[in-house]
């Protein structure tokens, strides 16, 4: 069973499937920390309804973003955290975190990257007139959503959804998909 930190800054939608999946045997992890930049992310009551500790930070009290990252990372630690899982963290990562978990920073992103990177993707995809959009989990580096692949999924459109309709469609296959990928690669880590 790997010790997961999930980071979060929004409703944790991604944070619930992948508690619902471990609840269900499915995902063979444990959620040790909740690391949270927002005090308004509804992430929060959340993790603390499931009993799971929370990190909240805001990095403007912080002189550098390597200050807070060391923050984090003492943290993680005290958690035996083994891996780190973002769920809509909004935040890119700096080389505190990235070399303290070197391969152990998964990202999930509503696109089929390498296209639509950053915020709005879904947004961003519908603006140019895409009839297939999709979601991708990766490996985090120092880029925004740069990291190595390792799962996609595609969703095809029929041109006359709205915006809301498709994110559903994204939440769905996320939901899916995120808990999925990561017992793969957290049973392939552990032979």
């Amino acid at each position: 069973m790997k010790k997961i930190a999930i980071f979060a800054s929004g409703t944790g939608s991604n944070f619930d499937a992948l508690v619902a999946a471990i609840e269900r045997g499915e995902l063979a992890a444990s959620v040790e920390l909740l690391v949270c930049d927002r005090r308004s992310a509804k992430v929060l009551e959340k993790a603390k309804a499931k009993g799971i500790p929370t990190l909240l930070f805001s990095g403007k009290e912080y002189a550098s973003k390597a200050e807070y990252e060391a923050m984090i990372v003492e943290a993680l630690h005290e958690h035996q955290v083994e891996w780190i899982v973002l769920a809509g963290y909004m935040r890119l990562l700096g080389e505190t975190l990235l070399n303290a978990y070197p391969n152990r920073i998964i990202n999930i992103h509503p696109s089929l990257l390498p296209a639509y990177k950053g915020k709005d993707a879904v947004g961003q995809a519908l603006a140019a007139g895409e009839r297939v959009v999709g979601v991708s989990i990766h490996y985090v580096d120092a880029g925004m959503d740069t990291g190595e692949l390792i799962a996609q999924e595609s969703i095809n459109l029929t041109g006359r959804e709205n915006k809301e309709e498709v994110m559903e469609m994204v939440h769905h296959v996320e939901h899916q998909l995120y808990p999925k990928t990561l017992a793969k690669l957290f049973a392939a880590s552990a032979s």
